[in-house]
């Protein structure tokens, strides 16, 4: 039984999509002013991890996530590099997709932009001003907050509490626009020159919050399984969505509220941000990180814990990764003596280990003891290849289970390219080889030393001599 911490419960809770065998899932992307930074990844590879298994489990996963392409940072990035809102937002989208691919984060199935949905978002606010639950004024609209009763439901705080915090952030401008420092904007009217849409209260661009209720109800319907964010998002944006949305629909929004813990950097363990200026972009660090490697220190942390970014830390998960890999390696390389056939005992052992896998994820997509699963599965892998007779059906089985199971996190398992063109070092494998059939370990260690600096590692085997490039 898979169960899922829902944020608005703060509960565990059994997860049953609305529809049987379909899950409605929208996640909350990018404002695309700049490169995301791992902490906007990590929200990214979290909620592609869910997805796959939901995948895994047999649902068929209908997964939207959004570009904010306008917005205050948007306007204010554009006039700085001198260009337009939607060449800057056309210049960071494809950024998104090239590192997000890299990191190998499967494509939405629909990635829905703010612009593309100008009159949807005047016409949901339209609806909301007909219901009393909005207002404008001097061509700016707002929502009143203190009338939708849930307010604060979900950050678990009262509104009479948000209120403080909302009253240091509001603006001498605003303090005359609003009725209520709670409330927040649905419509910004345009200043001179800025990127602006007609609508019945003039000339003007949609607020922040408005966007993902206008996209997430118009392509997944107006009650959704799943909608996921950061932690950072539970307030305000996430609440605002819920008043928006259920007071426009009339109708539960959200089934369930999933939101990733931060990423930490530093021996303070600061969140990482732009804001802040500790960030790393995705962009640079797969210049000089395995992106795979990447995604897998991501993947494999719970994802309502924090994961404390450090070379450190990306040193253990290259080092674990190349253990996984080394075992599909050695399943591989024993292939080419393998006797035809199955072997019972190793289909007895898989379907415990899949099931202790299942087990592991079910309980709100633990991947941390999902892959404790996967290094078992490794050891085991490791031991029936030394075997001195192994069956072509079982490595098989071995090597399909394993691949199975780390692409749920992201990471695809291949035959590593060990191929050696130059002749010249087949035939220094081939002299050591009879060095040692010799006893001639000097001339052994020597040549086994030589390739090393060639970067050529050699594996002594019962099966012969591996070599693989380091």
């Amino acid at each position: 039984m898979l169960t899922i911490y829902n944020t608005l419960t703060r509960k565990k809770e059994e997860f049953k999509p609305l529809h049987p065998g379909v899950v409605n899932m929208y996640v909350c992307g990018p404002t695309v002013y700049n490169y995301i930074h791992i902490g906007n990844a990590r929200s990214a590879i979290a909620f592609d991890t869910v997805r796959r298994y939901l995948e895994f489990k047999g649902y068929k996963v209908n997964y939207v996530s959004n570009f904010t392409d306008v917005d205050d940072k948007m306007i204010k990035a554009a006039h700085e590099q001198g260009i337009t809102v939607p060449q800057l937002a056309e210049k960071y989208i494809n950024a998104f997709m090239e590192d997000t691919t890299a990191i190998n984060i499967e494509p939405a199935t629909l990635h829905p932009r703010a612009t593309e949905n100008i009159p949807d978002i005047i016409k949901f606010v339209s609806g909301l001003i007909d219901k009393g639950y909005a207002y404008e004024k001097d061509g700016d609209v707002y929502y009143r907050a203190r009338k939708f009763k849930h307010y604060g439901q979900l950050s678990g705080q009262s509104i009479d509490d948000l209120e403080v915090g909302a009253s240091e952030h509001v603006s001498a401008d605003e303090v005359d626009k609003k009725e209520d420092p709670m409330d927040f904007a649905l419509w910004k009217a345009a200043k001179p020159g800025e990127i602006s849409w007609d609508s019945p209260w003039g000339k003007g661009r949609p607020g922040w919050h408005i966007e993902c209720s206008v996209m997430s109800t118009k392509y997944l319907g107006k009650t959704i399984d799943i909608h996921a964010g950061g932690q950072d998002l539970e307030f305000p944006h996430h609440e605002n969505e819920i008043a928006q949305s259920e007071a426009e629909n009339g109708q539960q929004f959200v089934r369930y509220w999933m939101h990733n813990g931060f990423v930490t950097i530093g021996k303070d363990n600061e969140k990482m941000s732009k804001s802040l200026h500790n960030f790393i972009t995705v962009h640079d660090i797969i210049k000089q990180v395995d992106p795979q490697v990447l995604r897998f220190f991501m993947a494999t942390t719970q994802y309502r814990r924090p994961i404390q970014y450090s070379e450190d830390n990306l040193v253990d998960a290259k080092n674990n990764l190349d253990h996984i890999q080394t075992a599909y390696d050695n399943l591989t390389y024993r292939e080419q003596d393998a006797q035809a056939g199955g072997d019972a005992e190793v289909d007895v052992k898989l379907a415990a280990f899949k099931q202790r896998f299942t087990d592991a994820m079910d309980d709100d997509i633990n991947v941390q003891n999902g892959i404790a699963v996967v290094y078992e599965l490794v050891k085991y892998a490791n031991v029936y290849a030394q075997k001195d007779q192994v069956n072509a059906d079982a490595l098989a089985a071995l090597k399909s289970t394993l691949a199975t199971l780390m692409s749920i996190f992201g990471v695809k398992l291949t035959a590593s390219d060990n191929q050696i063109d130059d002749d010249q070092i087949k035939q220094l494998i081939e002299e050591r080889n009879e060095a040692r059939k010799n006893k001639n370990f000097a001339r052994s260690d020597q040549i086994r030393d030589d390739l090393k600096k060639q970067g050529i590692i050699l594996e002594d085997t019962p099966q012969g001599t591996r070599y693989k490039k380091e």
